[in-house]
């Protein structure tokens, strides 16, 4: 008798999701509580486990379909399967735009019944290996069950291997192709186009967006912060540091608990509107901007005021860890009281970030470089970096705002002002 398979609930207030992925084909052998699917939220990507060991049975929808809380999107058969993807996989997977590369090589491979594990891929990996035309079965992945992530299959790329797979797949590789030099015919016949469906994370990430546009009053104001004295503790620091608290000592704990003081002293920053209200927070829950697969996700670090450079640095690392994994959870990213975004990882010099809504501010971090400045009368060279504060101006007042970055420089300038709480 055929058990089913049905949305589990997702979280408080989510009534639908998107059917991201199906992990197992029909007639594949299925353990009980193994990852079958894979359902896209407004904020994150979730996997839907089997109820029972058996064989997978009827896809009921197809990838990018929504569905509701309990609705029914497959059912599990008694007994052992294959091992293996049938043909009824091909009746329910939405018809890919005609591409000549190595990815739709992979993929015919895996209706003929080829091991699905090493050719499994997110809409986003797929995207990126059609796009490249690379073998995927040629790319060791770095992710759950050996899953390929954007960074394996940019990486594959950044080391040469799509140029490679092209060249192998038309079979015309040659000592000539090592640097090939392109000509007006060729570029103009590879014109090439696809649509794709965007993701219910990336449209609830523009909608929440421009809703920030549309309501708040937003503004931003800059300052930089000579980032030497925070340099020199963690150069001085962090092999104890990491002995003692088995993680690494980085920038982000610095400023967070810097944020941390300022927000105290500056309570607007910490606060929202609600309605005709305006709501104060008398703890600080910083949401961080961390890169997922799937897009840009922000987990919460709660209590943040309450924790040791330890406890945050665990933290963090362990939101970038899972929203890599794909296991972050709802629970991780509701709430937050102000966001950091650090654009510095990507070589962000100056960016004027967006806020977080209901949220009231956010400040963003970005690249270190030396930079000449003038110090005691002399010009000397720096590590420097821009902070950018965007706000709501219909809450927190200009002055307010650039106080409020010069309480994060002048903790970052002196991290001393972190321990004695000034």
């Amino acid at each position: 008798m055929a058990t089913e398979v049905k949305v589990p609930v997702l979280g408080e207030s989510i009534t639908e999701a998107t059917l991201g992925e199906w992990l197992k084909q029909p007639g594949d052998t299925v353990a009980a509580d193994e990852p079958i699917a894979s359902l896209e939220t407004d904020k994150v990507a979730l996997e839907v486990p089997a109820p029972q060991a058996g064989v997978m049975g009827e896809h009921m929808v197809a990838v990018g379909d929504t569905v509701e809380v309990g609705a029914v999107i497959a059912t599990i058969e008694a007994g052992s399967g294959s091992g293996t993807s049938t043909s009824k996989a091909k009746a329910v997977e939405p018809t890919d735009p005609p591409a000549k590369t190595a990815a739709t090589t992979a993929e015919a491979k895996a209706e003929q019944g080829e091991p699905a594990s090493s050719i499994t891929l997110s809409p986003a990996v797929r995207r990126l290996v059609l796009e490249h035309g690379v073998d995927p079965s040629k790319i060791n992945g770095s992710g759950k069950d050996g899953r390929l992530t954007k960074d394996d299959v940019e990486q594959y790329v950044k080391v040469g291997g799509a140029k490679a797979d092209v060249l192998a797949a038309k079979g015309t590789a040659t000592a000539a192709d090592t640097h090939p030099i392109p000509s007006a015919t060729s570029v103009g016949s590879n014109r090439g186009e696809e649509r794709v469906r965007m993701t219910r994370l990336r449209q609830t990430v523009a909608r929440r967006l421009k809703e920030a546009q549309d309501t708040a009053a937003l503004l931003t104001t800059f300052n930089d912060v000579d980032m030497t004295a925070v340099i020199e503790t963690r150069s001085k620091y962090k092999d104890l540091f990491a002995k003692k608290h088995g993680v690494k000592l980085g920038f982000m704990g610095f400023f967070a608990k810097a944020a941390c003081l300022a927000l105290k002293d500056v309570p607007s920053v910490n606060a929202q509107i609600d309605g005709e209200e305006i709501v104060y927070h008398d703890y600080v829950d910083i949401s961080v901007a961390v890169s997922a697969p799937n897009g840009l996700v922000v987990p919460v670090i709660r209590n943040a005021e309450a924790m040791s450079f330890a406890d945050v640095e665990n933290t963090i690392g362990d939101f970038g860890k899972r929203a890599k994994d794909g296991t972050l959870t709802m629970a991780d990213m509701a709430g937050g009281t102000f966001t950091i975004s650090n654009g510095g990882v990507f070589g962000s010099l100056m960016s004027t970030p967006i806020i977080n809504p209901p949220q009231s501010a956010v400040l963003g971090l970005h690249r270190i470089e030396d930079r000449a400045v003038v110090v005691n009368g002399e010009v000397v060279v720096r590590p420097m970096m821009y902070l950018a504060l965007s706000y709501d101006h219909r809450l927190i007042d200009g002055r307010e705002a650039v106080t409020f970055l010069v309480r994060i420089k002048e903790a970052i300038e002196d991290p001393t002002r972190l321990l004695i709480d000034l």
